[in-house]
Formats: structure tokens, sequence, C-alpha cells
């Protein structure tokens, strides 16, 4: 049956068969390896490169999608919490195409595409919601493209304007943001949130704009100003940015001049975030310029009195028996001059912005044991003047002289110290052992190479050869053997030539020695045949 074989497959057998059961072993141990490795990396390999379906879907729209895709019977992956599908590479495109043609994902038809629903019938309150429900959806979309947005809704207020109206109504958003409860979105993602709204609707201003978040905390107030995403406000948050900065200002000075580790600044700083506006109006005087309003009148009459007088009577008519007359000219003149003259006036309006110091108190404490030649007059003089103390404002500071204790520091040295040698004898201990393995294969390896060029020698000699080699080995045997009972100390073996009871005692002995130690004896025998050769 063998002799059907291929010849390089029975030469393989033979060459396996005269491996020791050691070499077998690690033979078929190393085959094993090699197939279950090329198993492994021929999936790797045959695995498709995925690449996004469509992100940021809600649950009904990854539902709906993952049942056409289960239908069609196409792979895919789900990430980013069920939001994202993953899909074959090469199918990203045809799958769009096909699932756009279904209708899904449904929210897809909550953007501009609504205006392409409109007909010509279609009233002015409708196009007017329409282009709202669009312009909302739209930014929905956009803001879940943030990262760390999971789902948004914004919901916009837009006034109709009214041609006869002096005051129109404010345009106001709100929009509800959800994010990742491990990641929250921070103050400059809310801010962006703010603005992108606000400069996407027209008439919005950033200060009419107000975001929540899913859990019902307010992200950002409608008066613009971000809060805090942390559980405290937004005043706290930037005060303690304010004092860490001016700490590690202050910090990195001292360790100029003392050292690292041999001082400790500390500040605290009381912000004003009141904001305020102020509006001034002041006018110029100028002695050459008339007043501002000049009103004059003039009334003169000038004659010789002459002339007809008499009563009046009822309805302005002159009695005739009670008249009197006389003769002359007269002049009458009545004049009133209004003059109003411009005067230079100047509005300004300044609006002072939060966040100025009211109150700043430093405190800095130096190693006594290593800062004793500190002058500690000259280290307040430039604390005073890095950090701006204002006397008048109420700032502070102090700067004192102690012994540090150092016992925790020294501690946590040594544990790092003992920590890092720890691992560099771990490492050390990985290779040596990861060496000796290598070393261990490769002398297995080596040996049954040899052994099976020994097969191959063996195999290359004649008959007569062959039967000439294994009397030379069964010599040697003998002659190895008597050397080794010569090394057996045994009282029978000073006796043996003269007694026949003991020589076959002693073979029994050697007998028992190869039942009981055979690895020994078989390596003992090896080395024999080895130095004959």
């Amino acid at each position: 049956m063998s002799d059907r074989l291929p010849a390089p497959v029975r030469k393989a057998g033979d060459s396996f068969k005269s491996f020791t059961p050691g070499q077998k072993v690690v033979t078929v141990a190393a085959v094993l390896a090699l197939l279950i490795g090329g198993y492994f990396f021929a999936t790797w390999a045959a695995k498709p490169s995925y690449s996004a379906l469509f992100s940021n879907l809600s649950s009904k729209d990854a539902a709906a999608i993952v049942e056409s895709l289960q239908k069609t019977g196409t792979d895919y992956e789900l990430s980013n919490g069920g939001g994202t599908i993953l899909v074959p590479k090469d199918q990203v495109y045809d799958l769009r195409l096909q699932l756009s043609g279904e209708g899904l994902p449904g929210e897809s038809d909550t953007g501009y595409a609504l205006l392409d629903q409109q007909g010509i019938t279609t009233s002015d309150f409708m196009q007017h919601t329409n282009y709202q429900r669009a312009l909302e959806g739209e930014l929905s979309s956009t803001i879940k493209a943030i990262d760390g947005v999971e789902a948004a809704t914004v919901h916009l207020v837009m006034p109709q304007k009214d041609v006869f109206a002096d005051d129109q109504n404010k345009t106001t958003a709100s929009v509800l943001v959800q994010s990742s409860s491990n990641d929250p979105l921070s103050n400059q993602q809310v801010q962006a949130i703010v603005h992108l709204v606000a400069s996407s609707v027209e008439g919005l201003d950033p200060e009419q704009v107000t975001v929540a978040g899913a859990d019902g905390r307010i992200l950002s107030t409608g008066g613009g100003a971000a809060v805090a995403t942390g559980g405290d406000s937004g005043t706290e948050s930037q005060t303690v940015a304010f004092q860490n900065r001016l700490n590690a200002s202050l910090q990195n000075m001292l360790d100029s001049v003392v050292g690292p580790g041999h001082a400790v600044v500390t500040t605290t700083a009381e912000l004003d975030y009141d904001q305020t506006e102020r509006t001034t109006e002041s006018y110029t005087s100028d002695p050459s310029v008339a007043a501002l309003s000049e009103s004059i009148s003039r009334e003169a009459y000038n004659g010789n009195g002459t002339g007809q007088g008499g009563v009046l009577g009822p309805d302005n008519i002159q009695v005739p028996n009670g008249t009197t007359s006389s003769t002359g000219t007269g002049q009458y003149e009545n004049s009133n001059t209004v003059r109003n003259n411009a005067v230079n006036k100047t509005t300004e309006a300044r609006k002072s912005a939060p966040g100025s110091i009211k109150k700043l108190n430093v405190a800095v404490l130096l190693d006594s044991t290593t800062a004793g030649a500190v002058n500690s007059a000259d280290v307040q003089s430039l604390i005073s003047a890095a950090a701006g103390i204002d006397a008048t404002r109420g700032d502070t500071i102090a700067v004192s002289a102690m012994p540090f204790d150092t016992t925790a520091a020294t501690a946590a040295k040594d544990a790092l110290a003992a920590s890092a040698a720890a691992e560099q004898s771990a490492k050390q201990t990985s290779l040596i052992k990861t060496a000796a393995m290598a070393l261990v294969v490769l002398i297995l390896i080596f040996l049954a190479w040899r052994a099976s060029k020994r097969a191959k020698r063996r195999k290359a000699l004649t008959p007569a050869e062959l039967r000439h080699l294994e009397d030379m080995q069964s010599a040697l045997e003998q002659q190895r053997l008597a050397q080794l009972n010569a090394a057996i100390p045994s009282p029978a073996i000073e006796a043996a030539n003269a007694d026949l009871e003991a020589l076959e005692e002693r073979q029994r002995e050697i007998e028992q020695m190869v039942e009981d130690q055979p690895e020994e004896m078989a390596a003992l025998l090896r080395g024999w045949l080895g130095a004959s050769r």
C-alpha cells in the first residue's frame, strides 16, 4: 500500500519514522501550530473590510435597516451602541441606493426633502411651516455630526414678519441633545451648538438659543452663557481654571528659585461675573456759540397824538354823539424772532465683560531646609508683581518658610523605584524564558535533522556494509558493557573471574539498572556510538 504513495510522501514518512519519540512530538506540535496559525490568518485575510452605511441612526431606523439587510442576506455589523451600521465596503453605495428606494432611513424626509413634497396648492401657512420643519431637521442632522452627540432635536420659533408693525418678536431656538453618559459634552461643544444654530437661522441671536441635555440639565441658558456639564456652574469652572493657570505660572517661577518640590503656591480668586452696561451722553460747551434756543420779541408804536376817538358801542360801533376827532400820523411795529443752535452731543455705550478680578489672595510656602538663604521679602515682591496684587482692591499675599515633611514623597519614590525594578526584572525573565524556549526548539530541530541525516546515511550503505556496521556496534556494546561492569561498585565484582554465579549475579544487576534507569543507559550507549564514529 505504501508503494503506491508518491516518492516525496514515502520519503517524508520514512524520515518521520526514524525520529525519536520526543522528536516526533515536537514535529507534530510544530505542524499543528502551523496549521492553526494558517487557519486564523486565512480567516482574517478573507474577512471583508467594513465601512459605515449610516451613522447616528435612531433605534427605529436602525431596526428597519437591519431587518432589510437580514432579508437580503447581507453581512453587517453594529457599532456605537447600534447607531452605526457597518457593511462590506464594496456594497456601501449599492445598499444606500436600495434602502433609499425603500424609504430608509425614515428621518431622511425631515430635512429640506420636505420642500420637494409641496404642490402649487400649498397655502402660505403650510409653506412657512414646512420650511421651519425642514430647517429644524437639517440643524438636527448637523448637530448629530458633532463628536459625542448621539441624538439632537431642534425647535425654532420664527414669528412672521409684519410690515405694519414697528416691534417684531425675536426668533428663538431650543436644542435638546443626548450625549454619552461616560463622555458628557464640554463647554466648547455646547458653545459650538449655540453658534451653529444662531448662524443658520436668519435673525437669530446666540443669546436666544437654549441648549438642554436629555437628562434635564441646562447646558446653555437663553442669555448665551454656557453652563458646565460636570454638575457645577460655569462661573465655578472658569474660576478654577483661572486659579490653576495662575498657580502654574507662579509655581514655575518659584521652582526656578528654590528648586522643584521645595515651594508650594496657592491662589484664591474672587471673580466678578456681573455683566453691566453703561450709557453716557456728553455735550460740548463753547462760549463763542450762542445758546441752544433763543427767542426775541419786539413791539413799537410811533405817532403825533392826533386822531379820532370816541366811545365804542355794541358790536364795536362808534357812538355818533360821543366821538372826538384828532389829526396827526402814527406807526406801529411788532416782531418776534426764534433762533435754535445745534450743540455737539456725544453718546457712549460701554458694556463690561464678566470675569474681572474682585479680590485675589496668594499664599506661598517655602521649604526652610533648602530655602534658608532666600529672602522672604524678595519672594513676596516677585509674587506680588507676577500675580498683580492690588492692595486697594483688598488683595492679600503671605509668604512663610517651614520644613517640609518628605516621608510620603520618599516612600512614593522608593515604591516607584521598586516597581520599576520589578517591571525590569519581569521583562528580563520573560526575555530569558523566550530565549530558552527558542533555544530548546532549535536544539530539537537540530537533533531531528541529525537523526534524519543518520537515517539517510544508513540507507545509503550496502547490505554487506550494514552487516559489518552492526557487528562493530555489537562488539562496541559488549566492550562498553564490560567497562560499565567495571564501573559498578559491587563486592561480587572482585571474585567475578573465579565464580560463575557471581558473574550471573552481576549481569542481573546490570539488567536491573537498565530497567530502573533506561534513559541514562541509552544516553551512555549513544555517546559510545558517537565516539566510535
